[in-house]
């Protein structure tokens, strides 16, 4: 199922550190993302979000003290419940689209090998987004949303508020970001 208009907002702030998830809970993003988290501390996580009226999206790949495989995504899903899961794994992917959870795949891009391959795996999954890093690859954001038709997120290196615009005018949907002085850009 695609939630092409699902996400509204331009900037989807990204925590590194739970301090980092408690100043991000008083702005007024709807969507937040949580990149490293120990395995122990999701729970607690994800009720701030959800008590602060959030919407979390866990990256699987980077809870510590996790596999980041079908039974750790379907654990995420049936016990933590996030609102959604970031993964570079199809199989994270495929049991978080099973249980109606929001997916987004993470693709590095290093070369056109890289980008054969991700492509390949994109259109087998169908995941609701792409995260595509790095993001300050305008050609790139345009050439992979042609090659399949899915809304992308630019993330890593956007460190500017002209970098947010140069991938939102290359056609991304939003900008992942652990910047803090891009949190507080309007765009």
């Amino acid at each position: 199922m695609q939630r092409l208009d699902l996400i509204k907002q331009k900037i989807i702030p990204a925590a590194r550190r739970i301090s980092d998830l408690e100043e991000m809970v008083k702005y007024k993003f709807e969507y937040l993302v949580m990149l490293q988290v120990h395995l122990a501390q999701l729970m607690y996580v994800t009720n701030m979000a959800h008590a602060n009226r959030k919407k979390l999206i866990l990256h699987a790949d980077l809870i510590q003290g996790m596999r980041s495989d079908e039974h750790g995504a379907q654990y995420l899903c049936q016990e933590i419940k996030p609102d959604g899961i970031i993964s570079t794994h199809a199989q994270v992917l495929e049991m978080a689209k099973k249980r109606n959870v929001l997916t987004v795949q993470r693709v590095f891009l290093l070369d056109s090998q890289s980008l054969e391959t991700s492509l390949r795996v994109i259109n087998s999954v169908r995941p609701d987004y792409i995260e595509l890093l790095p993001g300050i690859l305008p050609e790139l954001i345009k050439e992979v949303y042609e090659a399949t038709r899915i809304p992308i997120f630019a993330g890593g290196f956007i460190r500017t508020p002209d970098h947010v615009l140069q991938a939102l005018d290359a056609g991304a949907v939003a900008i992942t970001t652990s910047s803090k002085v891009l949190w507080k850009t309007k765009f």
